[in-house]
């Protein structure tokens, strides 16, 4: 049971709406924590992955926002061996190029990508390159890992800003030394993944949890009538291929991914202080405590006034100082109990009650977990 009294209405008709909003999106968040979803939003299959494959390169074609060469010498150097390896000799020449610039180029290979497939390409410049905005990309391998060449780049560079500039002054939206070769890297070697060859899958959980492992397990089991799954850890759940789906392992993690369960979490509570954002999970409990908020409030205020004598009399004008001091201790302010195992909902309302905001909220759950009365992971980025 909450008792409070709430502070002057100046401040509260300004908090109580922040503290309901607050309250609307922790309910939502409690509801959607309880409802169902497919264990492919939860988990992933172990060994179906993808890969991060880079390359350096060169994008040429540029409007005079290209590196300056003497000052980045291995865009000069590229250059160079790239247009020897093209049969133009310029052996002691001097390379003034403006519309070079030197980048580096990344992609991810998607799991099970064939020979000839075509992915999207992140183009960065590592020079001092002004904008890669119109620049073409030149044939580059992609590696990975392993050093091997999985893909080749080229294509036109979508840049993600511009940039503008006067004498006296310059305009620059956006990134503009970052782009994309939109389906500018065709896959030239594949990952061999023998997943038809599988006799059990593992489903790793994003979010490690004994309980949500346990519901997942006992999900699959029900549904293929058979003990084929067994939970490992929190995060990890084994799968037993099934006879029938031998030689048809994809089949068999279509047929389990899309089973709804559960998920279970523990309670926490994150809390942003750059931010000042507070999430909260539903299952936070508060044992029996007590709150107060309040600070101390001295306003002087100064009113001068002009003393002055009367007509055709004697003296002379002066200014009085006034000085009026007042000392606001928020006595209208109240204490509120939580009662025990109050609930998130019962603690919003009795923070709502005493006009909290949501900077002092962070204060006042940091207050309540040192006293060893939030019962809930908390967390501070």
């Amino acid at each position: 049971m909450i008792g409070a009294r709430s502070p002057c209405a100046g401040s509260s008709r300004l908090v109580l709406p922040i503290l309901s909003a607050l309250a609307i999106v922790l309910a939502a968040i409690g509801a959607a924590e309880a409802a169902s979803v497919r264990i492919k939003d939860i988990v992933n299959v172990q060994g179906v992955r993808g890969n991060d494959l880079v390359g350096y390169g060169l994008v040429v074609g540029l409007n005079g926002t290209g590196d300056s060469l003497r000052s980045i010498p291995f865009t000069e150097d590229s250059l160079i061996n790239l247009l020897e390896r093209l049969g133009v000799n310029i052996e002691g020449e001097d390379v003034q190029a403006k519309n070079v610039a030197a980048v580096i180029v990344t992609a991810t290979l998607p799991p099970f990508a064939r020979s000839g497939s075509e992915i999207d390409a992140t183009v960065s410049a590592i020079g001092d390159a002004k904008s890669l905005l119109g620049g073409t990309l030149v044939l580059t391998p992609l590696l990975a890992a392993d050093g091997n060449v999985y893909a080749v780049a080229q294509g036109t560079v979508i840049a993600g800003g511009f940039v503008a500039s006067g004498r006296a002054e310059s305009v620059t939206q956006g990134v503009p030394t970052s782009g994309v070769v939109a389906s500018g890297a065709r896959i030239e070697r594949e990952v061999d993944f023998a997943l038809d060859e599988l006799r059990s899958v593992r489903l790793a959980l994003r979010n490690p949890d004994f309980t949500t492992a346990r519901r997942i397990e006992g999900t699959i089991n029900r549904e293929v009538g058979l003990e084929v799954a067994r939970i490992l850890d929190s995060g990890t759940i084994d799968v037993a291929v099934p006879g029938v789906f031998a030689n048809r392992v994809a089949a068999f993690v279509s047929a389990i991914e899309n089973l709804a369960v559960t998920p279970d979490q523990p309670a926490r509570v994150v809390v942003d202080q750059r931010s000042g954002t507070i999430v909260v999970g539903a299952d936070v409990r508060i044992s029996k405590v007590a709150v107060s908020q309040g600070n101390l409030t001295v306003r002087v205020t100064e009113t001068p006034q002009v003393s002055q004598p009367n007509p055709f009399g004697e003296g002379r004008t002066v200014v009085v100082p006034r000085t009026d001091v007042e000392v606001d201790t928020q006595a209208s302010n109240r204490v509120a109990v939580l009662g025990e195992g109050a609930t998130l909902a019962e603690l919003v309302q009795g923070l709502n009650a005493l006009g909290i905001g949501p900077r002092d909220l962070i204060d006042i759950l940091s207050a309540i977990k040192a006293a060893g009365a939030l019962h809930a992971e908390f967390v501070v980025r």
